[in-house]
């Protein structure tokens, strides 16, 4: 992301009235409500609203289609049913443990719930970096001792404090948890400028040290273009999977850089997309020994062609298993679908906000969720699981995040944003299937899935300002609720009630 779009969304997001969620305190804090499937064979139906979240609502009956063929405002297409869902998630982070290690031990295993239990949250698929990232607590890679091409000085004991304690605290909560990682720079020796950083700070933010002669620049490669290196920093990937599984954490994706266009003032890496083309088959071969996937990126430019070379790669093409697309790459999420139909997407990264945690973010959210899964995705994750109220990243970025945790650690809120991504994971099942929809004019805000056990899942946002009916056509039945004004509502239909 550069730095105009930053001061630009900045000046967007703080003119925003921030709002609560769900609030947890030390004197007293629900757990998650239980019931996020409809066991009993029902119904489900789950709104949240600006002013309450997750209220369980009485569902209309699954009757025949309306004589009335303006009466059925949306059809959800069980006959074409598109890419399969792998799971949503959020990302792991050095803050984000500092954040919930402030709270009692009962709060903060509320706080896990709610992300990642059952009945809570239930995320399947997250992601951890590889190294440092803007929400670590400073700098450091796994190796910075100069020239170490075999690695003998490679240890992860900084993520022994916190990452791997996060991790853990989640693992017991949910065993089958699945893990992707990827760097946001690798050890400085390994780079022309010898900096972690690509760019000055920001105005007002404490200097990051970096010289002119050390600055990385979009377009051009930041990491020494030279087979050494690419062996090395291919073995730096494989002693972390490895370290990580003897933890008991097993690393199932790697994607080779973060944003691998931004040159920014935390750690950060520009690669061009024939440098990635050229470093992709030492890492491919590495990672298919320890049966870990390869995924292109993370993307976050708008044009696919940054991705071409990868793909015209024989040597590259055959270890890239998918993409993963954040930011402004978005812009390229149809592209990408029109070249290369059959290469999974995923959406690496939810846009992390400026801190406000409100409602007009979570609209934002819902929106930018609705455009990556019409486009294919097959996976969604958000950003900061936890942080502070009011936490920036170490960098100077204020940040949204799922639950934020008050400075004195007695009390928790589930932010708006968590409620809207619970729509659609506490429900959306690992193996499920996009089910494309259609509509009426002015009824095209829903997604719809089809779950491994044939129950189907349609998510749809009112954005009025008033009630709204529709007719919600689902094979040879109709269903139609009327929506809380300015509200998000899940809807679980049984297949039992549609055979």
């Amino acid at each position: 992301m550069e730095r105009r779009d930053l001061f630009k969304l900045a000046s967007v997001g703080l003119a925003m009235a921030a709002t609560g969620g769900t609030v947890g305190t030390a004197a007293a804090a629900a757990p998650p409500e239980p019931g996020n499937t409809g066991a009993d064979g029902t119904i489900l139906w789950h709104a949240t609203t600006r002013t309450r979240a997750w209220d369980r609502m009485a569902a209309p009956a699954l009757g025949a289609p309306s004589s009335d063929m303006f009466g059925r405002h949306v059809e959800v297409h069980l006959e074409a049913p598109a890419q399969p869902i792998e799971g949503f998630g959020g990302a792991f982070s050095e803050r984000g443990w500092d954040a919930l290690s402030r709270l009692t031990p009962a709060l903060r295993a509320q706080a896990l719930a709610a992300l990642f239990g059952a009945d809570g949250a239930a995320f399947s698929l997250c992601r951890t970096p590889i190294g440092a990232n803007d929400l670590s607590r400073a700098w450091y890679s796994y190796d910075e001792t100069p020239g170490d091409f075999a690695m003998a000085h490679f240890s992860i004991a900084q993520d022994r404090l916190a990452l791997l304690p996060f991790i853990k605290a989640a693992q017991a909560i949910r065993p089958d948890l699945r893990l992707w990682a990827s760097p946001w720079s690798p050890p400085t020796w390994m780079k022309k400028g010898g900096h972690y950083a690509q760019a000055p700070a920001w105005p007002g933010q404490p200097a990051n040290g970096i010289r002119p002669d050390q600055l990385g620049h979009e377009g051009s490669d930041s990491f020494i273009q030279e087979p050494r290196y690419f062996e090395a920093y291919a073995r730096y990937f494989t002693r972390y999977v490895d370290a990580y599984a003897q933890e008991g954490v097993r690393i199932g994706m790697v994607m080779p850089q973060n944003e691998f266009n931004s040159a920014q003032p935390f750690p950060s890496c520009c690669w061009t997309g024939e440098g990635l083309a050229r470093f992709i088959p030492y890492l491919g071969a590495e990672m298919d020994r320890r049966g870990v996937e390869l995924f292109f990126g993370t993307l976050e430019r708008g044009n696919a062609d940054l991705l071409a070379p990868a793909m015209a790669s024989p040597e590259a093409a055959r270890w890239i298993k998918g993409v993963g697309v954040q930011w402004a790459g978005k812009g390229a999420l149809e592209e990408i679908k029109r070249r290369w139909p059959s290469l999974p997407i995923w959406g690496s990264e939810q846009e992390c906000g400026v801190g406000t945690n409100d409602w007009h973010y979570a609209r934002y959210g819902w929106t930018t969720m609705k455009r990556y899964f019409a486009a294919g995705a097959r996976a969604w994750d958000y950003w900061n699981l936890a942080l502070g109220a009011g936490a920036s990243s170490g960098w100077g970025w204020p940040q949204n995040a799922l639950v934020s945790v008050a400075a004195n650690g007695q009390s928790y809120s589930l932010t708006p944003d968590y409620w809207l991504l619970r729509h659609l994971s506490a429900f959306v099942r690992p193996g499920a299937r996009y089910l494309p929809t259609s509509s009426f004019v002015g009824y095209e805000n829903q997604m719809a899935f089809r779950n491994p056990d044939g129950s189907v899942v349609v998510v749809i946002n009112n954005e009025m300002a008033e009630p709204l009916s529709v007719g919600l056509g689902i094979g040879k039945h109709q269903l139609t609720p009327t929506l809380p004004a300015d509200s998000f509502n899940t809807l679980v239909i049984p297949a039992r009630l549609l055979a």
